[in-house]
């Protein structure tokens, strides 16, 4: 089995354990009673969490550190938060979609993520996949 291959089946494992966590999570917070508010920012956030993977792979097919990927998501309307950016990055070079080096610049040591031949791959068919979800919803709205 390839590199790719063995990528994609962890992938799907971990993105499999991601999901249910989260989807039992959701439930769990959105017991009957909730206002309409409440209920609102959890599936919001829910929806959020399942386009940052997708937006920072797509900003990461140029190379960044850590605060220049922050602004370029929020400067695109995809803001997020370090304490998600960075354990998001973490897991991502796990699997083998990014690579990184810590390189100084400005006379700091800053850590530079970009895709990976996998990470490449991984986001072309992401892509695919966004697109084919995104007809369907809007042959739905």
């Amino acid at each position: 089995m390839g590199s790719i291959e063995q990528n994609q089946k962890r992938h799907k494992k971990d993105l499999t354990a991601y999901t249910v966590r989260h989807t039992v999570c959701g439930v769990h917070y959105m017991t009957p009673g909730t206002d309409n508010h409440e209920l609102f920012e959890n599936l919001r956030l829910e929806l959020r969490r399942g386009s940052l993977v997708l937006a920072v792979l797509a900003a990461l097919r140029k190379e960044h550190y850590g605060y220049t990927l922050r602004k370029t998501l929020a400067d695109r309307g995809m803001a997020i938060d370090e304490g998600t950016l960075y354990p998001l990055l973490r897991r991502l070079e796990s699997h083998g979609l990014l690579v990184s080096e810590w390189r100084e610049e400005e006379k700091r040591n800053k850590r530079f993520y970009r895709l990976s031949a996998d990470g490449k791959e991984i986001f072309k068919q992401l892509m695919t996949e966004w697109q084919s979800i995104s007809t369907s919803l809007n042959g739905m709205l």
